[in-house]
């Protein structure tokens, strides 16, 4: 404890704290400025903790330490391990909790400053999931998700580029680099101009110099534009290749579909997708959240060490043996009429296990025939591409469109039985809700009623013998009533028959004429249906030709407007330079100085003369510097060392000047005593 507590001075002595403790002092601080301290070093680490716990109800100064504290992640020692006595000591300012804490944050308090930082932008808001129902609330959400993931991403890279090791040495190095190659090229320059100016038309020849060099920085920018141009001309008809093909796959579906074939289908879909949407889904989605929601407790809970393992360990050991104390509990009381409940639990349970199975099995085959939609589609294509025709043709399509109707009427008998299911499963919940009321209301009045005659516990002793012969009672009346019950059953199945064929038969009489003029409407309607395809290919092959007429038509027409406003473009900025060129002779060539002065060359060349006195001017101050830089800094030492000795000398001369006072004053007191 003495060295925590030395090194909780040291620290609190020194930057940025500078409180000028000692042990004494410290330790025989009050709560309230305990508290404050606590509070100025958590201030340090989080700027916004920087307040006076005077004028701050206790209440709120412990929930905002406690706050910061978890978000730190710090956990009490075991003497303080009790959540509500570390609350209490933190309330009241206890020295055994303050203490420690102060410790463990001055030992780390630049990890603890990026925690805190980090905290403002990672700790992340719960909504609670009735907020979330709002379409408004939910995209707030999910962008701030995505803004949280995108931070922690940028933090990634700040931190690696910090570790990168660059350095500002290496920058003021490249940076003199730069200076002294810059002072080159000028050099090299001035030197090409004096070159320059002995060849005769060198302004001109530098005027088409200046112009080749921006026609062919124009050049290239034209040709980046073009090669987009193709690239996105290269997209579009990929597009339009795709669209048309789905609008050919589309037509196809469309023209062997029926209204009441796609009602059913959509029907079936409906169900299926409602089924998943409000049962299944829902069980995944809350399991996902539950594991989700262990996941973050997880992470958010501290590193764990050896003793905190064999904890854990050790009360899982004791929640099971509390389980395994529990079961033999309950396999020795053996209530029969848990008995009955559990076969109906049973039944529930292998219902619902059905269910999940049907639709799993169902949601596979779903997914097996898109994924063999897909798989012919692509046949199909490769097919068109070898042979130019269709795969599926005459008898191979009738006997895939007769196995496709088997498949339904098995799907639809699966559907069927899944819905009888589901129905008997919503009844024996009910009746299973109804059952444990009763019985829990029934053995509530027996407990009560053997408490009051004083014989608590004879029903479980009287139930426990007369299980045996119940149960044998029982399964001799089962036996008797499923046989009877069979006869019945076979009785009504021969009566339910025969009123059938009864019902049937006059509907069997009328439907046979129906049938007959079902299969004439059938052949009416393939030979409309193959007049209707070939007048529908023949207007899509000439609306295909027109469309590509159009197009090129198009292209041409935008390809002639671009070269004649690239024409204009061209003749307008050769108009501008002959005129500038001109304005620029005439300039130059006036008697008048002062409108040569406003000549282009004129000006040019007196930037330069400028900027090369500036630069002369700074290159000498620049030397003068260097040259008085380390007598200045010998000068500058000299000084502070003279500081300090006129220091030393006047606390010299202090002491001695007190040293000498309280000799006098006691020397004036022996002279009193002895005059005494």
């Amino acid at each position: 404890m003495s060295n925590q507590l030395k090194f909780i001075v040291e620290k609190l002595n020194n930057e940025p704290f500078k409180k000028n403790y000692n042990l004494i002092t410290f330790d025989s601080l009050e709560p309230m400025q305990l508290l404050q301290v606590l509070n100025d070093v958590l201030a340090e680490v989080d700027p916004k903790h920087s307040v006076d716990i005077r004028e701050e109800m206790p209440d709120q100064t412990a929930k905002r330490m406690l706050n910061i504290l978890g978000i730190l992640k710090y956990r009490p020692p075991g003497n303080t391990g009790d959540m509500s006595t570390f609350r209490q000591g933190l309330v009241v300012g206890s020295k055994p909790v303050i203490h420690p804490v102060l410790y463990w944050v001055l030992q780390r308090t630049s990890e603890l400053k990026k925690r805190a930082y980090l905290s403002r932008f990672l700790v992340k808001l719960e909504v609670p999931t009735e907020f979330l129902q709002d379409d408004i609330v939910a995209e707030t959400n999910k962008q701030y998700e995505e803004l949280m993931d995108c931070f922690k991403t940028l933090h990634k890279e700040c931190e690696q580029l910090k570790s990168s090791g660059f350095s500002t040495a290496e920058i003021r190095r490249d940076i003199s680099a730069m200076e002294e190659e810059k002072d080159q090229l000028m050099k090299r320059v001035e030197r090409l101009k004096k070159r320059v100016e002995s060849v005769q038309n060198h302004r001109r020849m530098l005027e088409i110099a200046r112009q080749l060099r921006v026609e062919k920085e124009r050049e290239e920018s034209l040709g980046q534009q073009k090669q987009e141009q193709k690239n996105q001309l290269f997209h579009a008809e990929q597009r339009l290749q795709r669209a048309q093909h789905q609008l050919k796959n589309m037509r196809h579906a469309a023209a062997d579909a029926k209204p009441e074939g796609l009602m059913k289908r959509l029907e079936e879909e409906i169900k299926f997708n409602s089924y998943m949407v409000s049962e299944k889904l829902p069980k995944e989605l809350e399991s996902k959240r539950q594991t989700m929601h262990s996941l973050q407790k997880v992470v958010t809970e501290p590193a764990m060490g050896q003793s905190d393992l064999s904890e854990l360990e050790a009360k899982i050991h004791e929640v099971n043996a509390q389980i395994n104390q529990l079961i033999e509990k309950r396999m020795r009381r053996n209530d029969p009429m848990d008995d009955k409940l559990s076969l109906f639990r049973q039944q529930a349970a292998i219902i619902a296990r059905k269910k999940e199975t049907k639709a799993e099995e169902l949601q596979e085959a779903k997914e097996e025939l898109v994924g063999l939609g897909k798989e012919r589609e692509h046949k199909s294509s490769q097919a068109r591409d070898v042979d130019g025709a269709e795969v599926l043709k005459g008898d191979e399509f009738k006997r895939y469109v007769s196995k496709l109707r088997w498949k339904s009427t098995v799907f639809k008998k699966k559907r069927q039985e899944l819905a009888e299911l589901s129905a008997e499963y919503g009844v024996l919940q009910r009746t299973e809700a109804i059952l444990k009321q009763r019985h829990d209301s029934m053995q509530q009045q027996l407990q009560t009623i053997e408490q009051k005659r004083g014989i608590s516990g004879y029903s479980d002793t009287q139930e426990e013998i007369e299980r045996v012969s119940s149960v044998k009672g029982e399964m001799d009346e089962m036996k008797g009533r499923t046989l009877d019950d069979m006869s019945e059953m076979v009785k009504k199945l021969n009566s339910m028959i025969a009123d059938k064929k009864s019902a049937l038969a006059p509907v069997i009489k009328e439907l046979r004429p129906l049938r007959q003029k079902c299969q004439e409407l059938t052949q009416e309607y393939d030979e409309k249906k193959a007049q209707y395809d070939s007048c529908a290919a023949g207007l899509e092959s000439n609306r295909s030709k027109l469309e590509q007429e159009v197009r090129g038509l198009q292209e041409a027409c935008t390809q002639a407007e671009s070269q004649y406003h690239s024409i204009n473009l061209m003749k307008k900025n050769a108009e501008i330079l002959m005129q500038r060129a001109a304005d620029e002779m005439k300039a130059y060539v006036v008697p008048d100085p002062q409108e040569r002065r406003k000549a282009v060359r004129e000006q040019y060349t007196r930037n330069i003369l400028e900027q090369e006195n500036l630069g002369k001017k700074l290159k000498e101050k620049q030397k003068s510097v260097r040259e008085s830089h380390g007598p200045n800094m010998k000068q500058g030492k000299m000084w502070r060392d003279f500081e300090q000795l006129m220091e030393s000398k006047k606390q010299c001369f202090l002491k001695q000047q007190n040293q000498v006072s309280v000799g006098q004053v006691i020397q004036g007191g022996g002279e009193d005593r002895l005059i005494l």
